[in-house]
């Protein structure tokens, strides 16, 4: 008896300690991931100026009036912290989870996104790239893990560009591989090509250029047939501050479907501080 005990035991005790290797290792990719994407900053960029976009279609002229203060430093890398809520549910039980994260944003190379949601047991902890997609249950047991493949990379270069647009402008400034076309008087849409990677993002922005909703068409299986497939992703945002010559919106609300009944926020977050210069 005592020896099934020890058996036991030590079988337990060895799942654990491999659990905890490959937790830390997944800690080590992220820290990795985090170092190639801040290499890619530049510590003297060049600085704003309106002539850079007196050629782009008026609301997208608009929106970089508004959001890039002329003479600043055009960093194209940041450091977001957020706190917010993530839901695990659906538009009608929506189980949002308190949430804390923190992001190296540096489209269109990549991006990733640390985050921790939820309490004690029910906490679910992980990192978001292009490469991957990696949660953990009270640091202890995998609940997801994906990536590696074309489809996963689509997604996530769709994730990068998106959030590029209000977190990150200077990244999507008219440029090789960037162009900007007018869907209407109140619309602009920014279509980025990196590599074999395509990705059109359309940004609504009010009378004096404030972005208020972005909406793009995103390469994503969150639907119900778990099938990789173009289907309307965006979100809303507010709550502008200025953060180093930037003005951008601290409180995004976004989720699949947008503007489908279908809708369901699942990502809402409060902008705690955005650092670009190294």
């Amino acid at each position: 008896m005592k020896i099934a005990v020890f058996v036991v035991a030590a079988t337990l005790a060895l799942i654990l300690l491999g659990l905890g290797i490959w937790r830390a290792t997944d800690h080590r990719a992220d820290r990795r991931e985090a170092t190639r994407l801040l290499a890619l900053r530049h510590e003297d960029p060049p600085r704003f100026s309106k002539d850079m976009v007196k050629d782009l279609p008026e609301p997208a002229r608009r929106f970089f009036h508004f959001a890039i203060q002329d003479g600043t430093p055009l960093h194209r890398v940041a450091e977001i912290s957020m706190t917010g809520q993530f839901g695990m549910g659906t538009a009608t039980a929506p189980n949002y989870l308190p949430m804390t994260a923190e992001q190296v944003l540096a489209a269109p190379g990549g991006f990733i996104w640390k985050m921790s949601a939820g309490r004690g047991a029910m906490r679910v902890s992980g990192s978001d790239t292009a490469g991957w997609t990696r949660f953990w249950l009270a640091g202890l047991v995998p609940v997801a893990r994906t990536g590696g493949t074309a489809d996963h990379a689509l997604s996530g270069f769709g994730r990068a560009i998106s959030e590029a647009v209000f977190w990150t402008p200077a990244a999507v400034l008219p440029g090789p591989g960037v162009v900007w076309s007018a869907v209407d008087d109140s619309t602009a849409r920014v279509t980025v090509e990196h590599g074999s990677l395509r990705q059109s993002v359309d940004v609504t922005v009010n009378e004096d250029g404030r972005p208020e909703r972005i909406v793009f068409q995103r390469w994503s299986d969150a639907n119900a047939e778990k099938e990789f497939r173009l289907q309307p992703f965006g979100g809303t945002l507010s709550a502008f501050r200025a953060f180093e010559g930037f003005m951008l919106p601290t409180h995004v609300e976004a989720g699949n479907f947008f503007g489908t009944e279908d809708y369901f926020a699942f990502f809402i977050a409060d902008v705690t501080a955005v650092r670009f210069a190294p």
